[in-house]
């Protein structure tokens, strides 16, 4: 339903009302700004959903499982990210290289939160990671999501959907089912499991959070003195769980 379809009826009344003089004129002005409220929000709300924010679906669903790594020595690190989260982009290679060098003793997992009420695409991002996981190329489109002059780019734009159907097709995604995926409330009911299941946890909704091993662990113990993040704080709490979970029973 579009604009013009919303405020037909009213125009009609108005025009009805002025040609008989049954209305009085402060009423009419006082209506017609109401009436032009109304129009706004939805406009608004329209908007929002062909944006891809839309959230409407259940969180009564399994909540994600995007995973990776041997798990030898288990432990496993959980991150709760949004994309569109600056810090979250600031962690990325921390975290990708800590990964990497621990792979087949760890495991990783990213669990969605995206905070909607400060990142105006962080939903629709969330979209097109579990979209793309629905052809198994979760990790891919994550790691696309969060590449520096990629993230600029869609965190920026107006039409951010147009560049994940780009990075969906550098991928080799078959992009109809990728599009009808984005728009699902399959992909919608992933998406607010996992935020139902953050709520759980007791802690603040903010990104990214970590746990290790089911044990919440301050930024704090992962940053320097200048507050970012290293790689080596982040080895020396794996190195202290591996050697628990390693010590004679």
């Amino acid at each position: 339903m579009d604009t013009k379809t919303v405020i037909q009826p009213y125009i009609m009344f108005v025009n009805w009302s002025v040609s008989s003089n049954g209305m009085d004129r402060r009423f009419l002005v006082i209506l017609t700004a109401l009436i032009l409220i109304f129009v706004g929000i939805f406009v608004f709300s329209k908007n929002s959903n062909d944006s891809g924010n839309n959230q409407t679906g259940s969180s009564q669903v399994q909540p994600t499982n995007h995973v990776k790594g041997g798990n030898a020595k288990n432990v496993t690190l959980v991150e709760w990210g949004d994309y569109e989260c600056a810090v979250c982009e600031l962690y990325e290679p921390i975290v990708n290289q800590v990964f990497e060098a621990n792979s087949a003793n760890m495991q990783l997992q990213f669990r969605n939160l995206p905070l909607i009420s400060v990142h105006k695409n962080a939903f629709a991002a969330t979209r097109a990671a579990e979209a793309a996981d629905l052809q198994n190329k979760f990790w891919e489109m994550h790691d696309l999501l969060y590449e520096s002059s990629n993230w600029s780019a869609w965190t920026n734009s107006n039409n951010a959907r147009s560049l994940f159907d780009g990075y969906a097709q550098s991928l080799g995604l078959d992009l109809t089912k990728f599009r009808a995926d984005y728009e699902s409330s399959k992909v919608n009911d992933l998406i607010n499991a996992d935020s139902a299941e953050f709520k759980k946890t007791g802690q603040q909704m903010a990104t990214p959070t970590f746990f290790l091993n089911g044990q919440y662990i301050e930024l704090s113990k992962l940053t320097d003195e200048t507050n970012r993040p290293t790689v080596a704080k982040f080895q020396a709490l794996l190195d202290a769980e591996f050697a628990k979970n390693n010590a004679p029973q």
